[in-house]
């Protein structure tokens, strides 16, 4: 007679065998996953690293070996950097580490995938699209609709409208002060830099609206960019309002991977400064991108140590958080911390930077009262016109805070509406800055 127990045993292993398979198996997969994720980043990371940071580290290994009077004979790479490379590579590898995580079905079709990492509208300068908002688009058949077309033709208005009626105006008058900054005393210096901030949103904003309006035309929407940022009352929230693709980018695929929130106090300002100087770093191979980002990274930590304090002086002094003075009051600190960080974005390089830093004063009041700012390379008319273009700017930025512009136009009479169209067509064409005078038609962020 046959034991039943002998029966049980040889099933249970057989069970186990199978189970300690399949966890070989997984294992293998994981393996395999893991190894193409790394294919992946060494083939995009490396790359970037070629086109857009190997002279740059050259340039730092030939001064490091220089310290110890070793010779280093490595020569620069003397290529053009493809335009926008910084922009599709992030968006490949979000791309990867999306499917790696589960967060996405893996797309088998290379021409849906190519045109994600292309499109053309956003591919130069972003916005950085994530595959599970972009890839699904691509799947529905897109018919014209005049609302949509209409919508998205506003919108490439408005982003030409900030382009060549003010970034491409007041660039000269950056571009003449911090092309000789020892020129200039520190007024001046000061006007520079807040004509640098106000050039640099309407340029990249001004882009972001082309784009995301071109694609509306065509029926795809993607991600908004800016939120007037410069309405942020930290810093905090300016960079939940600035680039917000980039930022999201650097939350999920770095500073979350890092540890985020989720790990002690002085692990998490770290983190904020690792994802900061990383951000520096990948607007440029230079020591001015990296202090920008460094400093941007010291805002964070300051801002996070001192908010508990923060909130304890405002309750002792019985100040309302909610006052229009105190809201004032924070949007101005912000917006002069943020323009204290660009001038180490603007500058050509780390001496001018300090140079300008070391002479901001207000000693030299009164060219506020004469001719000074006309001869920067704007005439009395052109410096007028870009005054009052800010002046509309920060009114359309402000209303977008308390309504939706563009129902609230849909709600209009026809009449009005078409005038609001042609006051925006007629005003970009009669008063857009355009010839060779206007030596910064590219948009800044072409170059990263």
């Amino acid at each position: 007679m046959i034991d039943e127990k002998h029966l049980a045993k040889p099933n249970r292993n057989r069970k186990a065998e199978s189970k300690a398979h399949g966890i070989d198996i997984k294992k293998n997969q994981d393996l395999q996953k893991r190894f193409v994720v790394f294919i992946s980043f060494f083939a995009n990371l490396g790359i970037l690293f070629f086109f857009k940071y190997f002279n740059f580290f050259n340039h730092a290994g030939a001064v490091l070996f220089g310290k110890f009077s070793l010779n280093w004979a490595v020569p620069d790479v003397d290529v053009l950097l493809p335009v926008g490379i910084s922009f599709y590579t992030f968006q490949a590898l979000s791309y990867t580490m999306d499917v790696y995580r589960g967060r996405l079905k893996a797309e088998y079709h290379f021409g849906k995938y190519a045109l994600f990492v292309s499109f053309f509208p956003q591919l130069v300068a972003g916005p950085i699209e994530q595959a599970k908002d972009l890839l699904p688009q691509f799947e529905r058949i897109n018919k014209p609709n005049y609302e949509t077309i209409k919508e998205g033709l506003l919108l490439m208005g408005y982003g030409l409208f900030k382009k060549v009626m003010i970034a491409d105006r007041v660039a000269i008058l950056v571009n003449t002060v911090y092309g000789e900054p020892t020129l200039y005393g520190g007024t001046v210096h000061m006007v520079a830099i807040i004509f640098f901030a106000i050039q640099i949103y309407c340029d990249f904003s001004g882009y972001s609206d082309i784009a995301i309006g071109a694609a509306k035309v065509m029926g795809y929407d993607l991600t908004k960019n800016f939120d007037s940022p410069y309405f942020s009352r930290s810093i905090a929230e300016f960079w939940r309002r600035w680039h917000i693709t980039l930022g999201r980018w650097f939350r999920d695929y770095l500073y979350i991977p890092l540890g985020g929130n989720r790990v002690k106090r002085s692990r998490q300002y770290m983190n904020f400064m690792i994802v900061f100087v990383v951000s520096g770093l990948w607007h440029g191979a230079n020591a001015t991108y990296v202090a920008w980002g460094f400093l941007h990274g010291v805002y964070q930590i300051i801002g996070a140590i001192t908010k508990r304090m923060r909130g304890k002086i405002a309750a002792l002094l019985r100040v309302d958080e909610f006052s229009f003075s105190h809201k004032l009051f924070q949007t101005l600190v912000t917006f002069l911390l943020v323009c204290f960080a660009w001038i180490f974005f603007r500058a050509e390089n780390m001496s001018d930077a300090l140079y300008i830093v070391q002479n901001l004063n207000f000693e030299e009041y009164w060219v506020f009262f004469d001719d000074t700012f006309h001869t920067l390379g704007l005439d009395r008319k052109e410096y007028d016109v870009a005054v009052i273009s800010i002046g509309i700017l920060f009114a359309v930025d402000w209303l977008k805070g308390k309504v939706d512009i563009f129902a609230a136009l849909k709600r209009q009479h026809i009449v009005f509406r078409w005038l609001v169209y042609f006051i925006l067509i007629f005003g970009v064409l009669i008063y857009g800055s355009y010839g060779k005078e206007y030596n910064a038609a590219d948009f800044i962020y072409f170059q990263f």
